[in-house]
């Protein structure tokens, strides 16, 4: 334990001088370093797939699932997808060092504020090793320095990308510490990391809803939490129904195991008798298992009684709770109680109704007339993303490089003193 704690104290403290030596960093030389990353992981394919396949043989020995598997392999699509994220992240705007909200006081000082880096983000996730490359770009191109701690299932993996990604930063000229990857799977390491407040900046914590319980829980370091994706559409009185179908099934259907799939519908009561069955029918088709309160099963006899545990449950499945309510008033109350502040949704033509609603309901995102598969990070134009923050210190939605930067006044005078 002893060595343990002092392992990874120190790569903290070198993970601190090295976001020190990143403040200054030009935009073109973060470019030119993304660039020469996603270079390398081509030139390496055939290292991180050997590794990668180490992790996919242990998974099948452990029993993993195949979806597990799916998420954890680094197939050529995979790999190409990384190169290109990178790409992308060089080609973002630079956020780091813009100055906005220059005014000039009575007393002729220049006041603003300029947007800079974070400092050292801790970086904690599971499965998935791709995430270790997208976090790393994103961090580094907002100028910030990273640790990461990858799940067990993908250390191989992980070890592999990061040793690509150090020895891209290292050719050019900028300190390998800048990326560094906790090595050690124990899981006694994540909680040696979240008591590194005097180096650490942010933790943020991306997978299943028990480790983030548990970083949140355990952490001395503020924490960016997405406990889980619970999403609703409310289809009002008003909503054009032809335009309300597609965009209802896309939610459900399309990928029901992400976050931002639809989980919940609320359909006002005014047309719920002649809308239901022909929602449920289209739904059914496309393999979705209805969950309804009493109402909605007394219209439909496809829909299944909902327990009181199913409401509000992030399925990750083709499974959908439906109610019936009187209104926006009902719609309000019913996503206070079960939704997770991620994505809601009212699909209406009634412009009053609308605002009302993005006004009212409480969720990193609200839209309208629209599928939830939007609250992406892509998807809104912020290039690739670091996650969804569904708490609203400091960032409220999905985290692009301008949510991994902060702000600082700053101040220029010409020899003023305060009376």
């Amino acid at each position: 334990m002893a060595d343990l704690a002092e392992d990874i104290r120190d790569m903290a403290e070198r993970a601190k001088k090295a976001a020190r030596s990143l403040v200054n960093l030009s935009t073109e030389a973060k470019n030119s370093v993304l660039l020469h990353m996603a270079a390398s992981i081509n030139e390496k394919r055939d290292f991180i797939k050997i590794e990668n396949q180490k992790d996919l043989v242990a998974g099948r020995q452990k029993g993993l699932s195949d979806a597990m598997l799916d998420r954890l392999e680094l197939s050529d699509n995979v790999i190409d997808a990384m190169q290109a994220g990178l790409a992308e992240v060089a080609a973002l705007p630079d956020p780091v060092g813009e100055v906005t909200n220059l005014v000039k006081r009575p007393n002729g000082l220049m006041v603003g504020r300029m947007r800079i880096p974070l400092g050292v983000i801790a970086m904690i996730y599971e499965s998935r090793p791709n995430v270790t490359v997208d976090a790393a770009a994103l961090c580094l191109k907002a100028g910030n320095a990273i640790l990461l701690r990858g799940g067990s299932e993908a250390i191989h993996s992980n070890r592999a990308l990061a040793s690509v990604l150090q020895d891209a930063l290292e050719s050019q000229g900028i300190i390998g510490d800048a990326v560094q990857l906790i090595p050690i799977t124990d899981r006694e390491a994540v909680t040696v990391l979240l008591q590194q407040e005097e180096f650490l900046d942010l933790v943020i914590p991306r997978g299943g809803e028990g480790l983030i319980r548990f970083v949140s829980e355990n952490s001395r370091i503020p924490v960016l939490k997405h406990y889980k994706g619970v999403c609703h559409i409310y289809v009002d009185s008003d909503a054009d129904l032809e335009k309300a179908t597609p965009v209802i099934v896309n939610s459900k259907v399309q990928r029901p195991g992400v976050c931002n799939a639809l989980e919940g519908l609320l359909v006002h009561e005014d047309i719920a008798g002649g809308y239901l069955p022909v929602l449920a029918a289209e739904l059914k088709r496309h393999g979705v298992k209805l969950l309804g309160c009493s109402r909605a099963v007394s219209i439909v006899s496809d829909i299944n009684p909902a327990l009181e545990k199913d409401w509000g449950t992030e399925f990750l499945s083709l499974s959908l709770c439906v109610k019936v309510v009187s209104g926006l008033d009902e719609a309000f109350a019913y996503i206070d109680k079960y939704g997770s502040h991620h994505t809601e949704i009212i699909l209406t033509e009634n412009y009053s109704k609308a605002q009302q609603f993005i006004a009212e309901v409480d969720a990193s995102a609200v839209m309208v007339n629209t599928s939830t598969r939007f609250n992406d990070g892509g998807q809104l134009g912020l290039g690739t993303e670091i996650g969804i923050s569904t708490t609203k210190l400091h960032a409220y939605g999905p985290m692009g490089l301008e949510e991994l930067t902060t702000r600082k006044f700053v101040v220029y005078g010409q020899g003023q003193v305060r009376s």
